[in-house]
């Protein structure tokens, strides 16, 4: 009587942690897509990238490449200067040839 006891009660203790487990799975990744999302990021209203757009046609203008090395505190920042700036730099390139 008593290991059918303990059979029951481990099979509830089973149900239940599986139940909770399931539902859990598809909001791990979900989460595990985000990151992905931020790649494809609309940095146009950032200032770095208004920057950035500027030095890279400046910089074709002039015939120079990429001559002034920013930094910026924030790794946002960066990626949308270092964006921007690659878009004016080809985006200048094609016209004057």
């Amino acid at each position: 009587m008593r290991v059918r006891m303990k059979l029951t009660q481990s099979l509830w203790i089973i149900a239940v942690a599986l139940s909770i487990g399931i539902p859990g799975a598809p909001v791990g990744v979900a989460a595990s897509l985000a990151p992905q999302e931020q790649h494809d990021q609309d940095y146009s209203k950032n200032k770095n990238y208004q920057l950035g757009m500027r030095d890279g046609r400046d910089d074709v203008d002039h015939n120079r490449d990429h001559s002034k090395k920013r930094k910026f505190k924030k790794d946002e920042d960066q990626k949308a200067y270092e964006a921007s700036y690659q878009a004016g730099h080809q985006d200048n390139s094609r016209d004057h040839k």
